[in-house]
């Protein structure tokens, strides 16, 4: 089982284990040895956010990489899927993003890309840390011209911004088009602006001043509202607001009212199938996404499979059934057509691309779906017990979902990447699944 990894690669605060050095440049050297195949010169590209911790993380990385004799190509600052896009298209033999996605700046995570620009499954996960603990690589040590080099790839930002506006299709133009755009002072504070404004539309830019504090501070996905207040007071057509690696996006319409990621997912899916490119006319969602897009899906006759918490595994989902289009009510939305994980800009395009095409404001295109109710309520715990162990929960659960019924629905689970309980429920009056909601919480102690 894996100890040091989480949903989505490993995450902490940082300089405190596992969030270390050490276990950068461990994590370096067992990635190198994974990779390391044949006799010819081996690379690994990394990338980060904005955090002040990277810069101690990127170099032990890169550290324990060259130890093993393989290049590093270092990228500074990059999306999480510009760093997946470079590393298929520059033939690295992995990826590496240094970033802790949304969570506060004293925070940092590190994941791992394949080859092939999509994210190690589980099991490699497991064979890392084997490698990082274990002691069988530690006599590998490379002398003389057989240690690795580090490059730095000045033109990385340009490179994706190239590939990002072929998104758009060529007989279309954001001429016209006046947008918020709220970068979260992370990864994407250069490549966001200048895609939409390349492509022709008027940007508002917000986080877009990133000094090693301020990511995902008050602003971005995170905190979508003063996006949404931006659009109203700017009367754009749309906002967007991403999160601190850019892999994920939140919208606002034209009324500054917040359009989350399953709106999105309906809005996407209703045209890809109309145009006849939902392939097997089936999206993949999480447990998370709301009723309400079952109900879409259902009216608009498209199958939903549904997956645990965590954009690796809508991927994997995807992949296995041959589907295009999934995505997290969080923001996080695959369009496996154009690229291995999830990417805020993408998606803000691919639905900028439905409204020009059909001639419709944002907040008409959201009619597409209704939001049933829905409380998400966390809390701090001490530890993960497992909650089938619990029988209290397990009996405030059961007492839920049988006055719900079919018009609801309850989900309880731990956070993959830090010591949260979360309770989600859905139902038909809000204030009675809020009370519902702090019912099974109150039975989880700090």
């Amino acid at each position: 089982m894996r100890k040091i990894f989480g949903t989505d690669g490993i995450r902490g605060v940082a300089n405190v284990h596992p969030m270390t050095s050490e276990v950068a440049m461990r994590l370096g050297r067992a990635v190198a040895h994974l990779c390391k195949q044949g006799q010819r010169r081996h690379r690994v590209l990394i990338g980060k956010d904005t955090r002040l911790s990277g810069y101690m993380l990127e170099t032990a990385m890169a550290s324990g990489v060259c130890s093993m004799g393989m290049d590093v190509l270092l990228v500074g600052p990059l999306p999480t899927p510009g760093i997946a896009l470079l590393t298929r298209t520059m033939r690295a033999d992995a990826g590496v993003v240094i970033s802790a996605s949304h969570n506060p700046f004293q925070d940092n995570g590190i994941k791992i890309f394949a080859q092939d620009g999509f994210k190690l499954p589980d099991e490699k996960e497991e064979v890392l840390e084997g490698l990082m603990t274990n002691g069988d690589i530690d006599h590998l040590r490379p002398t003389a011209q057989a240690v690795g080099k580090a490059f730095r790839i000045e033109d990385a930002v340009g490179r994706y911004i190239v590939a990002l506006k072929y998104i758009l299709p060529e007989n279309l133009t954001l001429g016209g088009v006046k947008m918020v755009v709220d970068c979260a002072n992370g990864a994407g504070y250069r490549v966001t602006p200048a895609v939409f404004e390349e492509l022709g539309a008027k940007v508002i830019s917000m986080g877009v001043k990133p000094d090693g504090r301020n990511i995902n501070r008050k602003c971005g996905s995170l905190h979508p509202e003063g996006m949404c207040a931006a659009v109203r007071r700017h009367g754009a057509d749309l906002g967007i607001a991403l999160d601190g690696d850019a892999d994920r996006v939140l919208m606002a319409d034209e009324k500054g009212r917040l359009v989350d990621g399953d709106h999105i997912l309906a809005i996407c899916a209703r045209h890809m199938l109309k145009s006849g490119r939902l392939k097997k006319n089936t999206v993949v969602a999480t447990v998370m996404s709301n009723l309400g897009l079952a109900l879409a899906f259902s009216d608009l006759g498209i199958k939903l499979k549904r997956t645990k918490v965590g954009d690796r595994y809508v991927v994997k989902e995807m992949r296995d059934g041959g589907y295009n289009l999934g995505g997290e009510q969080s923001g996080h939305l695959i369009f496996l057509d154009h690229s291995t994980t999830g990417d805020g800009v993408v998606s803000a395009l691919k639905v900028l691309t439905v409204m020009l095409r059909e001639q419709q404001p944002l907040s008409k295109l959201c009619g597409v779906m209704t939001t049933v109710p829905q409380v998400l309520l966390n809390k701090r715990v001490a530890k993960k017990t497992p909650i089938g162990k619990m029988p209290k929960v397990q009996r405030a659960i059961k007492r839920v979902e049988e006055t719900l019924g079919k018009e609801g629905r309850v989900l309880v689970r731990y956070s993959g990447t830090e010591k949260k309980i979360r309770v989600m429920v859905e139902g038909t009056d809000k204030k009675k699944i809020r009370g519902f909601a702090k019912e099974i919480l109150e039975h989880f102690t700090e």
